[in-house]
């Protein structure tokens, strides 16, 4: 007998697991050379001009600078709409404070950077000073928002609370920079003028921020893998240089444009390219989950009911029944139970076809009408294809459907189609039963399983009966 020593070293160590390891380690190491090989070419080129000042570096371009400026702006808020889409489907606070900086960032750019230039007002140090703060109070978000774990309950509220905070934050940051007036000391310098000390310190505090973020996007992909990390680092990378490029040679404001603002818009490009297969894991994500739930259902609806009947009838012959009646009953439980599993395998695979749905079709109809209580006519077009989500909820609507004629329709006769008419796919199930006023029970739980059914797979519900001529109900699918 094998001790359960000797069994851990069988499972506990798993093939698949180690090689999972391993590949997330070949993807951060992939990552961090990336990372190394930028960062040693932006310092080289940040060293490069720094060591020649004869180089050009600036140019004064007003309508570039603008035309910049605001492709950075709507940049950002497509990644804030996207983070925050991320976030309705998640729940993370992590994406919250995403979404919350970049909108930050966005807001403060355009109503304090592009929105007088397009005005044709001059460039003034309140609104200079309220696009940098307010700028940097975004990235802070941004910086901080990696070492941020959990989830919001009130999810629904928390877009809406983040963005009004934040417009708040700014008017009133902004309202206290415009009552100091011209007092401030202004961010647009001459050429050639020594940059001041207060500018030199506020423009080294963006470049930390931009470090930070930085270090915290590359530490949560190295422990969570998670793609939009890799991206957002990759992305930080960039205004980290260009943050670094400003401290050196200050163009905050004014007509000029410089390599960093180069830098700038390509880390929008690829944060944005980050963000939208973000969003696309997201969807895949919530598929996958949707996909659980459905299959969790039908294990419990199929397969757990027969597995129950087995156990029944097995306690009663433990417990003295007898066996003429109940193994019958056993060995028929166990055949539906085999013909669940099959069934359910069927409809997990990716295979296409109608073969296999008709025998467990027919398989079904030859279980229910065995007593000769019933006698079902089933009608399937071998012409017509399927796709398995379709046949595992048509199996299941024809399954409740026959099931509710057996037990409720006081039915001696039903007829099963499924085919095309009309260039159009239906299934439709008739008996000549009782009947019954649709308006008053087509509420019944049954009846709502089948119509959920329907509408899973894009198909429409439809229920015609009356009082002593029998029911109609027909499903058209999705062509």
């Amino acid at each position: 007998m094998m001790t359960r020593a000797a069994i851990a070293p069988l499972i506990g160590r798993s093939g698949s697991a180690d090689k999972g390891k391993v590949k997330e380690q070949n993807e951060f190491d992939a990552w961090l050379l990336s990372e190394t090989l930028l960062a040693g070419l932006l310092g080289a080129t940040l060293a490069l001009f720094l060591t020649h000042p004869g180089m050009r570096t600036r140019f004064e371009l007003p309508d570039l600078r603008l035309v910049l400026e605001t492709t950075m702006a709507l940049a950002g808020l497509l990644v804030a709409v996207l983070a925050a889409a991320r976030f309705s489907a998640e729940g993370r606070r992590v994406d919250l404070l995403l979404a919350s900086g970049f909108f930050v960032a966005s807001l403060s750019a355009a109503g304090f950077g592009i929105a007088p230039v397009l005005g044709g007002a001059s460039s003034r140090p309140p609104e200079e000073w309220a696009s940098l703060l307010g700028g940097m109070l975004g990235d802070a978000l941004i910086a901080i928002a990696p070492f941020v774990n959990g989830r919001t309950r009130r999810r629904e509220w928390a877009i809406a609370n983040s963005v009004a905070s934040a417009g708040l934050v700014l008017f009133v940051a902004w309202s206290l920079l415009r009552d100091a007036g011209n007092s401030l000391p202004p961010l647009s310098l001459p050429v050639g003028q020594t940059q001041p000390f207060y500018l030199t310190g506020t423009l080294a505090l963006q470049a930390l921020i931009m470090l930070v973020a930085v270090v915290g996007w590359g530490e949560r992909f190295r422990v969570r893998q998670d793609d939009l990390s890799r991206w957002l680092a990759l992305g930080f990378t960039l205004m980290l240089f260009a943050a670094l490029q400003l401290v050196f040679q200050p163009l905050v404001a004014g007509d000029w444009v410089s390599q960093g603002d180069f830098l700038r818009m390509l880390a929008y490009v690829v944060i944005l390219i980050g963000a939208w297969r973000a969003i696309r894991f997201a969807e895949f994500g919530r598929a996958v989950a949707e996909e659980r739930a459905r299959v969790a259902r039908e294990i419990h609806d199929g397969l757990a009911q027969y597995l129950f009947a087995v156990s029944t009838h097995a306690s009663m012959l433990e417990s003295g029944a007898a066996a003429e009646d109940t193994l019958p009953r056993l060995k028929e439980a166990a055949l539906l139970a085999q013909q669940e599993a099959r069934f359910a395998i069927l409809a997990l695979s990716s295979a296409s076809g109608t073969a296999p749905f008709d025998a467990a079709l027919r398989r079904y109809v030859e279980f229910l009408t065995a007593d000769g209580a019933l006698d079902v006519e089933l009608d399937v077009d071998p012409g017509m294809h399927l796709a398995p989500d379709e046949q595992i909820e048509i199996f299941r609507i024809v399954q409740e459907g026959l099931a509710n004629v057996r037990k409720h329709a006081q039915a001696t006769r039903a007829e099963v189609v499924i085919g095309w008419r009309d260039g159009e796919r239906f299934v439709s199930i008739l008996d000549d039963g009782a009947g019954f006023d649709g308006e008053e029970v087509a509420a019944g739980q049954g009846l709502k399983n089948m119509r959920a059914r329907a509408a899973s797979i894009e198909g429409g519900f439809s229920l015609r009966s009356l009082p002593g001529r029998g029911t109609a109900l027909e499903v058209v699918l999705r062509t």
